[in-house]
């Protein structure tokens, strides 16, 4: 039996219209499951009407392991939603680290519903300080959201920045139903040991 303090925790937290059981997140899951990392899913309250202070607190609520080795993948609004949730958290040391899928801290054109989720400043210094390590992962192609966005949530964050060519915004319609780049990635950042 794994010492829980030592078992990798991984949460996914899906976007705007989203469920746990889209995209590439159950094939996500099985597969950090097979290599002995606790993964959860957490279902969003209401995404197809989203709003800032229900997801907050759902997170504060439901995300109950926060140590060195935690993690956190988002997707899309679930980026800014995991950003506003480690301003709020008290945490006693920097977790491992954060993958951020199609993300965005600034408003997003075509989507005027999700603003109250990017109107106030972040403090990025405090988040880099709670987060060991940082990626993001966009696609030049994407039409919901922009790539100079994604792009920017990674310079802010000083992210490590990984393009895609061809991705949209990496949905099941877009064909995704796996996406091994966030794996790899996620799996080279909990590799990483501390310099």
């Amino acid at each position: 039996m794994t010492n829980i303090r030592n078992q990798k925790q991984v949460y996914i937290i899906h976007g705007y219209t989203a469920s746990p059981a889209d995209h590439w997140f159950p094939w996500l899951q099985d597969k950090l499951q097979e290599d002995g990392v606790s993964v959860d899913i957490l279902e969003m309250p209401n995404s197809q009407a989203p709003k800032l202070n229900e997801w907050i607190e759902y997170l504060l609520q439901n995300i109950k392991v926060l140590h060195k080795d935690t993690y956190f993948i988002g997707h899309s609004l679930g980026c800014v939603s995991i950003l506003r949730y480690l301003q709020q958290v008290n945490i006693s040391e920097p977790l491992g680290g954060a993958v951020f899928v199609s993300g965005f801290t600034d408003p997003v054109p075509s989507l005027p519903s999700l603003d109250e989720f990017t109107i106030d400043h972040l403090d990025d210094q405090q988040i880099m300080d709670s987060l060991k390590a940082r990626a993001a992962i966009a696609s030049k192609d994407d039409t919901i959201v922009p790539f100079a966005l994604s792009k920017k949530l990674a310079e802010d964050m000083q992210a490590d920045f990984h393009e895609v060519d061809h991705g949209g915004h990496f949905l099941q319609s877009d064909g995704f139903t796996t996406l091994p780049v966030v794996y790899q990635v996620l799996i080279e950042m909990m590799n990483n040991k501390p310099r």
